[in-house]
């Protein structure tokens, strides 16, 4: 038998779904900072609420932890190299396929981490997943120059490519860490009430 809707988590992770991709965010914020506060927002804030709110229809998702983690190390990674970037912003089929594997190893990561039976394999999941994600900003944040602008075609702006970089360490890095230590609390509960 699956488990109920949980709409308290299903409708806000709808909701910041459609936010994030019907909001003119290009207009308030620079280019690669929308585009980042975007690709956060699937991976991070909106993945987690919709696993947590369809948890039997997910199930499926549920992959170990360490495989997840790595499909979405190389998904993440793959989308920040220059031509693929590129590609994401350029051309709205790349746009869309850019985004939904964002959203899809998004949820397997969360639908793999958060699984009952596999709370410590979930936190070293999301333990990995935020160091990985805490690189990558970093490295963009400290970059000298624009990474994306000859690609994309548009004026260098290494101030709007720092925010994005603060942005995914902002929103990624709490967020997974927040997640796998509060996961290896309950491992290490569920081991002392079992000893």
């Amino acid at each position: 038998m699956t488990a109920a809707v949980r709409p308290a988590f299903l409708l806000p992770g709808l909701g910041l779904l459609a936010l994030i991709w019907l909001l003119p965010l290009e207009a308030v914020m620079p280019v690669f900072a929308a585009h980042m506060l975007r690709h956060m927002t699937l991976v991070a804030l909106a993945a987690p609420l919709i696993v947590l709110g369809l948890p039997g229809a997910v199930t499926w998702l549920a992959v170990p932890p360490l495989m997840a983690a790595v499909a979405e190390f190389i998904v993440v990674w793959g989308w920040h190299l220059p031509a693929a970037h590129g590609l994401g912003r350029t051309a709205p089929m790349g746009f869309v396929a850019e985004q939904a594997s964002f959203l899809a190893v998004g949820l397997l990561v969360w639908a793999g981490c958060l699984r009952a039976d596999r709370p410590l394999a979930g936190a070293g999941g999301l333990l990995l997943t935020s160091m990985h994600m805490t690189l990558l900003g970093a490295l963009i944040v400290m970059a000298p120059r624009d990474l994306y602008a000859a690609v994309c075609g548009t004026a260098p702006d290494l101030d709007g490519q720092r925010i994005g970089g603060m942005l995914m360490l902002a929103i990624g890095t709490p967020v997974y860490l927040v997640a796998g230590l509060a996961l290896t609390g309950l491992s290490l509960r569920e081991e002392e009430a079992g000893a």
